[in-house]
């Protein structure tokens, strides 16, 4: 079958814009994967954070200003937890960083040995 200029060209202008659209998406997919295992990453750091700080803190009295009682112990829990939280999402202590790319060289791993 013969096409005239116009048409091949029409056609070819097709199947690059398909190829840069599935390119695109590819990409996407995998920004979306990075993002969720960069999140994953973050979320264990605080989580080790925040289990150091309860032992760092754990034989200090908390019968401070506040009064101390069971009420500042659970406060007191969770504003370590957000001081994790906000350790680990502002760069941490690199413990993110090092999960993260272990992760990724799994993630390649996996994909090279999949066919």
């Amino acid at each position: 079958m013969a096409f005239d200029n116009l048409t091949s060209s029409a056609l070819f202008d097709l199947a690059q814009s398909k190829s840069q659209s599935a390119q695109i998406k590819a990409k996407t997919e995998a920004v979306n994967k990075n993002t969720a295992a960069r999140d994953a990453a973050e979320e264990f750091e605080a989580i080790f954070l925040a289990t150091m700080f309860e032992s760092m803190f754990a034989g200090i009295k908390t019968d401070g200003p506040f009064g101390g009682g069971h009420g500042e112990q659970v406060y007191r829990s969770m504003l370590h937890q957000e001081y994790a939280k906000s350790i680990a999402k502002n760069g941490g202590v690199g413990i993110a960083d090092n999960l993260f790319n272990e992760m990724i060289k799994v993630q390649e791993q996996l994909q090279k040995e999949t066919p």
